[in-house]
């Protein structure tokens, strides 16, 4: 199959405009997105994040979305599953609502969070994401799947109950997981999940050893070894990256540099946010240990030294891309190499000006995808 593109987006929201314009500008990136042949639109949740994403009610959005187009994916990318953030039953409602009003188009993405801003804001226990992640997904296909409903889990009773309506899709909407560690990444191929997987601060090389993991962990779920969530095996890889698109090498640089690196500064910051609370991550910090082992990925980038980061670096090593649309065809080719299956260009960040989005979105839907197909 050949390889598939979709619009990744956290729906930033910095001066000079406002909550209200940031919004509108994604959906006119969706329309135009879609005349010109991506196959997905995927948002994410985030929450008390401020200008980084406006993203916070992704099931009143995405219909929104789903009503302006008729073709491309919807995609939840992703849904945070801990049950302080979402109720699973009410995400398999809402879920289940939007597959039957966009027509069977439903992406469904989950995650549990790494941003303390997010895990205290709603109350959520670090040290229990995890397992009320794999409790989450197992409620809500079941509450797709099966007539009358009931779940006996560690952290959720469900007694039997008709959950409608049904997502149009059969059995359900294909699954996803979004992965950041390693070990995240074979859960998700274990759990047998799409992956979410994307390239901040992360080398292709690194990259294509979590895509081995994943891949290794979908073999064990095919052979019975692993724990299948869902009534379906999805073993699709999508990745995002930051991409911009110009008429020349030069203007796309000069277009991204900003943009590009105070989204990879913040971002380093929200994921610091999680070890600066959690104190063995940070030998630095004189506080009791706490055991959150499932977090243990996030300690190499305590170490990141913000002000050293190099723009020119970055972009050489592929982590972002700015560039015409032969350099972006030429780099995507690399991710399609290693096994990439869905290419997810996020191509509003930060302050970046829409009209430079739109630009980016008509070069890369004119020139980039026909090159694929």
């Amino acid at each position: 199959m050949a390889l598939q593109f979709g619009l990744m987006n956290e729906i930033p929201s910095y001066p000079p405009y406002t909550e209200h314009e940031s919004l509108k500008h994604i959906v006119d990136t969706a329309v135009l997105g879609e005349e010109l042949g991506f196959d997905y639109f995927w948002t994410v949740e985030h929450h008390f994040l401020n200008e980084f994403s406006v993203s916070t009610a992704p099931e009143s959005l995405l219909p929104y979305i789903a009503a302006k187009t008729s073709r491309m994916r919807i995609g939840h990318g992703v849904r945070l599953l801990p049950f302080a953030y979402n109720n699973p039953v009410r995400l398999a409602e809402s879920a289940a609502t939007l597959d039957l009003l966009c027509d069977g188009r439903l992406e469904f993405g989950t995650g549990r969070s790494i941003s303390w801003d997010e895990m205290a804001g709603f109350g959520v226990n670090p040290e229990e994401t995890r397992a009320q992640q794999q409790e989450a997904l197992d409620i809500i296909t079941t509450a797709w799947t099966q007539d009358v409903a009931s779940y006996d889990g560690q952290f959720y009773k469900l007694p039997p109950r008709h959950v409608i309506p049904k997502p149009l899709q059969k059995p359900h909407p294909p699954l996803w997981g979004a992965a950041t560690s390693p070990d995240s990444h074979r859960i998700a191929g274990e759990n047998g999940l799409g992956l979410l997987s994307f390239t901040l601060l992360t080398p292709l090389d690194v990259l294509k050893v979590s895509i081995d993991l994943y891949r290794s962990g979908i073999a064990s779920a095919r052979a019975g070894q692993g724990n299948p969530k869902g009534a379906f095996i999805n073993e699709r890889v999508a990745t995002f990256t930051l991409v911009h698109v110009a008429e020349t090498d030069e203007e796309a640089m000069e277009n991204m540099r900003g943009p590009a690196m105070k989204y990879i500064k913040e971002s380093i910051g929200i994921i610091n946010s999680v070890s600066r609370q959690v104190p063995y991550l940070n030998p630095n910090q004189d506080a009791a240990k706490m055991d959150i082992p499932s977090y243990d990925y996030l300690k190499p980038f305590i170490d990141v030294d913000l002000d050293s980061l190099n723009y020119e670096d970055i972009e050489a090593s592929n982590m972002v891309m700015a560039g015409s649309p032969e350099k972006i065809i030429t780099r995507i080719k690399e991710y399609e190499a290693m096994g990439v299956d869905v290419f997810l260009p996020m191509l509003s960040q930060t302050n970046m000006p829409h009209d430079k989005v739109m630009k980016s979105v008509e070069l890369f839907g004119k020139h980039v995808i026909p090159a694929f197909r």
